[in-house]
């Protein structure tokens, strides 16, 4: 039977779809173009404007820091919810499934208005602390649903062996569940690290005076076109880096 070139060349479509404008940015960081309209000259220039943006860094260290400690308060609270929810089961844990799930449904606009209604009702200014609330709050639903899913397929029984054959409750949550779980955790936590420091719209609602994410910063600095070539440069040093940690996990997964 003659193999059919079809699933090929779909296959080669979406590649280029996807990866296309990728290449196209990354070409214009070099572009000596202010508008990467036309290939003007291989530059540096960029690189050497986005190292002096000291504004620019300082909006990496604030989103690095509320995404590093949303994403492990969203792993530690969504495990214990995910645990809550596959074990125990009443009406009171329907209602804790519907609250869960709400952030997953709700669109970003809504939510970041509910919550800046809700800080200014407490007197809550707006700042680094209510950033963090508002990842972790949405974060919260993504890291449950994978370690829900993770547990679905949990084999229970070796929690009761490792009681039969000694073990205290806390024991074997320690040296059973939570290293068969820690998988569904991880990834848990790297997808809310990835929305967390991707997040504008509910951030942009609950941010204030001095806490100007990164998402913020490239969002102010795209209305002016002399600013696009460094945001450029920027995002390439961000792909750059997420491919290397792609590349380093999978590395040490295999090593696993």
């Amino acid at each position: 039977m003659k193999r059919s070139w079809l699933p090929s060349l779909i296959t080669l479509v979406v590649v280029v779809f996807l990866f296309a404008p990728l290449v196209v940015l990354v070409m214009n960081s070099f572009n000596a173009s202010r508008f990467g309209g036309e290939w003007d000259g291989f530059t540096w220039n960029w690189y050497e404007k986005l190292w002096a943006a000291n504004e620019v860094w300082e909006s990496l260290a604030v989103t690095l820091k509320i995404a590093v400690s949303a994403s492990l308060a969203s792993m530690i609270l969504g495990t214990l919810a995910a645990y809550a929810l596959h074990c125990f089961r009443s009406w009171l844990q329907d209602v804790h499934q519907m609250l869960i799930t709400l952030p997953l449904v709700m669109p970003d606009t809504l939510m970041g208005m509910s919550l800046l209604a809700l800080f200014v009702i407490c007197g809550v200014e707006t700042g680094l602390l209510t950033i963090w609330i508002a990842h972790v709050t949405f974060c919260l639903s993504f890291v449950t649903m994978v370690v829900l899913g993770r547990l679905q397929d949990f084999d229970f029984t070796l929690i009761d062996a490792a009681r039969d054959l000694g073990a205290t409750r806390a024991q074997a949550v320690r040296k059973v569940l939570l290293p068969l779980l820690l998988p569904g955790v991880l990834a848990g936590g790297l997808l809310a690290f990835t929305l967390s420091i991707d997040d504008y719209v509910i951030t942009f609602f609950v941010s204030g005076p001095g806490t100007t994410t990164l998402p913020l910063r490239v969002a102010s600095m795209m209305k002016t076109s002399r600013s696009l070539p460094v945001i450029n440069a920027l995002s390439t040093l961000l792909i750059g880096s997420t491919f290397l940690l792609a590349a380093l996990s999978f590395r040490l997964q295999r090593r696993t």
